[in-house]
């Protein structure tokens, strides 16, 4: 994460981690991201990783939706979360007894 030292403005998602983890949340649904294209991006500092999907890059960053995910949960994913559109997300949680959760971000 950044450092407190530095005179550089904050990257967003750091801002989001450290706010994510003082109220101690696992999954975190996103909307409006404005981030271009579909990715992932972890902040090892701040203990979550980060997925997106929005318009192309082409294109104004207007929408987007994304999830933020505890480090250690990313492994408990059957797979990555897929964005459908710049307004549509899930992802799927492997639980106990072989049993699976499906989480949609609209």
């Amino acid at each position: 994460m950044d450092s407190n030292n530095s005179d550089r403005p904050q990257r967003r998602m750091v801002i989001v981690a450290r706010e994510l983890k003082r109220y101690n949340i696992d999954i975190a649904a996103q909307s409006e991201t404005r981030r271009a294209g579909e990715g992932q991006l972890t902040e090892h500092g701040g203990g979550y990783t980060f997925f997106w999907k929005g318009k192309d890059e082409d294109q104004p960053q207007i929408h987007g939706v994304g999830f933020a995910i505890k480090n250690h949960l990313v492994d408990h994913l059957d797979e990555l979360p897929s964005g459908i559109s710049e307004r549509l997300m899930s992802l799927r949680l492997k639980l106990v007894n072989n049993q699976r959760a499906t989480i949609i971000n609209a």
